[in-house]
């Protein structure tokens, strides 16, 4: 379409001003000024004449040559520009109203203004012309400056009130009746355009814009063939700016005729509005691509298109969406596809297209949407659709193919069919493990059940049954565990299983903590038998060497023990450990205390030093070498304070100085012990020995006294006590346990304080916690720790830890994790406490806590790789965030290596984020697409990731896929307010640089 302002200018004679005009004046000396000015005037020196009519007009006593004078002044007050031109001119009408000038004063300053091009002031003159008074002629013309006036300024309606005025037969008609022509064809009146057209084409000046107009109307009613011919025609006589316009005409007809090879030249050729393309045009160009096959440059043209809203962007995305795929570029394909099918101009496009969406959801997995919830909402809304056997197939595997087994699982419980009893059953299998993993015992183990009930396929059957079996075993129950492993073993399909490798071992494992010691000898030495696994085939033997230690086959448990010294096993020191025990029961005194020597000076920082020491002392106790036994304790005592050993050694160097004879040194360590450790066992052992010692040196009445002032211990109440308490234990080995929190609860009523009520306590915790009664679990274990130190010490601080946890109670978890680092013997609990430390500091933005953890943890060879790769997390979380990011990306490749879950899904986004900075953002888009598909759960990285694969297809140069990606960002992420901020930025910057080509985009 043509601007107005290709349109021909004129040239008037705008009559008015000569020196003909002032010949019936008689040149005397007194007009002389008068006729000066008028030359002046006539010569266009406004300024000079302006002065001379004012003196004239001043001087002169002739009306009429003062009539003139002002008329002529006030005419070069408008051609200067000056203030209060327009006054002087009204003012001349209102002095003279007789002056011959009266009725063309108005005329002339319009004809000015028009003559000038500034069409709002001819207008605005020509609006105060008293037409009754003007001759035919100028009337004509004032009629034809006023219509195109109005149609320079695109009044088209008004232009054409004043133009259709115009004598057409007169001397403005030509102009006149192409102007008009021109109106019509903009309103698209083509029959009357061609009627006005007809009558100017022999004119010249116009028949090279004919064949355009003729060639548009030709177009816009649909004789495409013509309109090609027209413009043919036309285009060797065009310039440019008309060539370009011609060819949209040409090529867009082509188009219309499905010559989609004859239209892309000319489609090409096109230059756009003000050198911008619209949706239109990219469509068109796109298209004729897509019919020749070229999906390459379909793909360049298609993609230009962004956010559009009509039924030629749903079009041009669902080609676009086929256009991928036929370049294999499925997750390019898919946002196509979606874009089109959410649209409704074409019932058929939208069908086919979401039917697309659905099946590439399944092929590649869906960052927007559960899988499984796209195929279901298309069967709802399509239910006769020819696709529905196809993508019905599809439903019950997409289920699995996710990973989204959460979104999966209440998806298929809000549509219970026989149809779904398969995919509910491997859904509620995958589910348990994936809550098995992130240590939801409980909800694992209901998961697992339901999985078996379903019995749809064996092999699930066989695989939920083994980890059911895991599930009761971190929950403690290990005979329902071994029960559940022996089950899983004789399961048909259990050989089928990746598990069923680890039967043994996991048998083995439940056999020992029933301390059924021979059995589960048994299964660890058939596991070793088969099993490849280094790690686990480590921890076997250990175990195996143990079982032989507790059932006193201590030659085949040292030979276990060396073959874990001659590996690369992160358990050296235990194995060490256990093997100079070993030395001790095999009548190897000296052997005994040489090895726990030499494992004192060599595994200084292990977490049996303590023990070693002990047994080292406890060693030169038994083989009466009292000097090196209470040496070898005090330096327990110094160096290892915080060791649950310290009451234990206080009281056995008591026993030592009784075996020297020496009592009052033995009565102070037992009052030591039951000054410091009031809560523990070792107290009333340390009683007793003390009131022994007492009694033997004739010293009853010091211990009367001494005693008296110990509100756990009453002597004459101490057998009642313990008949008591036995009664409790009673009720717990016959596995009643309302019976025996009833004792329980009788028992520390009576005796708050005594010998046994810490381990009432506890007992009580235990029984509640088995219940899942958290609070008063809770108040039990809390009970326990605030007694002191004990055995039973370091139980409660783990079962604490994990329900505050559990609460989020960071408070409360952090201060009970805290006194189990400090307390814990086993190195896993400690492991446990460091790294729940590690992330609470890390969530408390306590940065240097969280960094000291996540060192210490990174470390230490122990620790299992979900610990691991949480501390990695860490790092690279604090590294990034300080700008390192060499060494962000070093510890991000770490975390690819290890980790899985969410810790998995942030590895991946970092990995395509560096990838994009490297610039390599194909193999940046690879990487994001496994992790939209793989760990779909995981919304906050998705949405991350998605920004990114935004950036990368803009860097790609496919500005559809990353501004839709952008949008449904926005539109879907709306919790992760960081993440939308990123992507409007990110799309406003987009758009601003796509508007410079596409005159579409706002």
């Amino acid at each position: 379409m043509r601007k107005a302002n290709h349109f021909l200018y004129l040239s008037f004679l705008l009559g008015g001003i000569s020196m003909n005009a002032q010949q019936s004046y008689n040149y005397t000396q007194e007009n002389k000024d008068f006729y000066n000015a008028v030359s002046l005037y006539n010569e266009q020196q406004y300024a000079v004449a302006q002065i001379l009519f004012d003196q004239v007009k001043i001087k002169n006593t002739n009306d009429e040559i003062q009539a003139e004078s002002a008329y002529y002044s006030a005419n070069c007050a408008i051609r200067l520009g000056q203030a209060g031109a327009e006054q002087k001119i009204s003012q001349f009408i209102y002095d003279y109203p007789t002056s011959s000038k009266q009725a063309q004063a108005y005329v002339d300053v319009s004809n000015f203004y028009f003559s000038q091009g500034d069409y709002d002031q001819s207008l605005r003159y020509a609006e105060k012309i008293n037409e009754a008074i003007l001759s035919p002629a100028d009337k004509d013309r004032i009629n034809f400056q006023k219509g195109y006036a109005y149609f320079s300024k695109k009044q088209n309606a008004k232009a054409k009130t004043y133009l259709d005025q115009v004598d057409l037969e007169g001397a403005y008609g030509n102009q006149a009746k192409y102007y008009l022509g021109y109106i019509s064809y903009a309103n698209n009146d083509y029959d009357q355009a061609n009627e006005y057209f007809a009558n100017v084409e022999s004119v010249e000046k116009y028949q090279e814009r004919m064949g355009y107009y003729k060639a548009d109307m030709q177009f816009k009613s649909g004789n495409f063939q013509k309109a090609i011919e027209e413009g043919l025609a036309q285009m060797p006589k065009s310039t440019e700016t008309e060539k370009s316009e011609l060819s949209k005409i040409i090529g867009e007809s082509y188009f219309n005729l499905k010559q989609y090879d004859k239209a892309l030249p000319y489609l090409l050729a096109y230059e756009g509005k003000n050198g911008k393309l619209s949706n239109v045009d990219f469509y068109q160009l796109g298209y004729s691509y897509y019919q020749q096959k070229d999906y390459e440059k379909a793909v360049s043209e298609f993609n230009k298109i962004i956010s559009g809203k009509d039924a030629v962007a749903q079009n041009a995305y669902y080609h676009l969406g086929e256009s991928y795929l036929k370049l294999n570029q499925r997750t390019q394909a898919l946002n196509a596809f979606k874009n089109a099918s959410e649209m409704d101009f074409s019932a058929k496009i939208q069908e086919d297209a979401y039917a697309n969406y659905a099946k590439l959801s399944y092929d590649i997995g869906n960052p927007y949407k559960s899988v499984p919830e796209v195929i279901t909402d298309f069967l709802v809304k399509y239910p006769e659709t020819p696709y529905k056997q196809e993508l019905s197939d599809l439903l019950v595997d997409s289920y699995i193919s996710t990973k989204n087994y959460k979104a999966a699982l209440e998806v298929l419980e809000s549509n219970r069919t026989p149809l779904n009893k398969a995919a509910y059953q491997k859904v509620t299998f995958y589910r348990g493990v994936e809550l098995f993993n992130e240590g939801k015992f409980s909800q694992a183990n209901s998961m697992f059940n339901k999985s078996i009930a379903e019995r749809q396929d064996n092999k699930y059957v066989a695989r939920a049954t083994y980890w059911r079996g895991e599930s009761e075993y971190a929950l403690n129950r290990f005979g329902d565990a071994y029960q559940t492993f022996t089950t899983f073993k004789q399961l048909p399909q259990a050989q089928n299983t990746p598990e069923f490798k680890s039967a043994e071992y996991n048998l083995g494992y439940a056999a020992y903590k029933l301390k059924n010691y021979s059995n589960a000898n048994t299964h660890f030495k058939n596991y070793l038998a088969a099993v490849k696994d280094d790690a686990k085939k480590s921890d076997a033997t250990l175990r195996l060497a143990d079982g032989y230690f507790v059932t006193k086959q201590y030659g085949a448990a040292m030979e276990m023990y060396n073959s874990i010294l001659n590996s690369n096993s992160p358990y050296k020191d235990y194995a060490a450990y256990q093997k100079a025990i070993s030395y001790g029961f095999i009548d190897k005194t000296p052997t005994k205390i040489e090895e726990l020597q030499k494992f004192i000076a060599n595994y200084k920082s292990s977490s049996l030093i303590d023990d070693a020491i002990y047994e080292l002392g406890s060693t030169y106790a038994n083989t009466n070498q009292t000097n090196k036994s209470i040496e070898t304790f005090n330096q327990l005592i110094s160096n290892y304070p915080q060791s649950n050993l310290i009451s234990k050694t206080i009281l056995r160097q008591g026993l030592v100085y009784v075996n020297a004879n020496q009592e009052d040194k033995a009565i102070e360590r037992f009052k030591k012990v039951v000054a410091d450790y009031p809560g523990s066992q070792d107290t009333m052992e340390a009683v007793q020995n003390a009131r022994i010692v007492y009694l033997d040196s004739g010293r009853s009445n010091e211990f009367a006294a001494w005693v008296k002032n110990l509100d756990f211990v009453d002597i004459s109440t101490a057998e009642l006590e313990n008949d008591v308490f036995t009664s409790a234990e009673s009720q717990m080995a016959q596995n009643n346990n309302e019976g025996a929190l009833k004792s329980l609860n009788d028992y520390v009523s009576n005796y708050p304080n005594g010998l046994h009520a810490t381990k009432a306590y506890f007992n009580m915790a235990e029984i509640y916690f088995g219940n899942n009664k958290v609070a008063e679990a809770k108040a039990n274990y809390e009970q326990v720790v605030k007694r002191g130190k004990s055995e039973y010490t370091e139980q409660s601080l783990i079962r604490l830890s994990n329900m505050y946890l559990n609460e989020k109670d960071k408070t409360n978890a952090q201060r009970v994790l805290n006194l189990l680092e400090i307390n814990a013997s086993n190195d896993n609990n400690k492991l446990f406490a460091q790294a729940n430390l590690m992330k609470i500091a890390y969530e408390e933005n306590d940065m240097n806590t969280a960094a000291k953890y996540a060192n210490i943890l990174a470390a230490n060879s122990k620790v299992d790789k979900r610990i691991k790769a949480d501390a990695i997390a860490i790092s690279a979380r604090m590294a990034f965030k300080n700008s390192d990011t060499a060494n962000a990306r070093k510890l991000y490749e770490q975390l690819n290596s290890i980790a899985s879950g969410d810790l998995k899904a942030e590895a991946l986004y970092y990995d395509a984020y560096f990838k994009n900075a490297d610039k390599k953002y194909d193999a940046s888009n690879k990487i994001i697409e496994k992790l939209v598909k793989e760990y779909s759960a995981n919304k906050y990285y998705n949405a991350k990731g998605l920004v990114l694969l935004a950036k990368n297809f803009y860097q790609l140069k496919d500005s559809y896929q990353a501004t839709y990606i952008l949008e449904s960002v926005i539109s879907n992420a709306t919790e992760y307010a960081d993440v939308v901020t990123e992507a409007k930025t990110e799309l406003n910057r987009i758009k601003t640089e796509e508007s410079k080509r596409n005159s579409s985009v706002k």
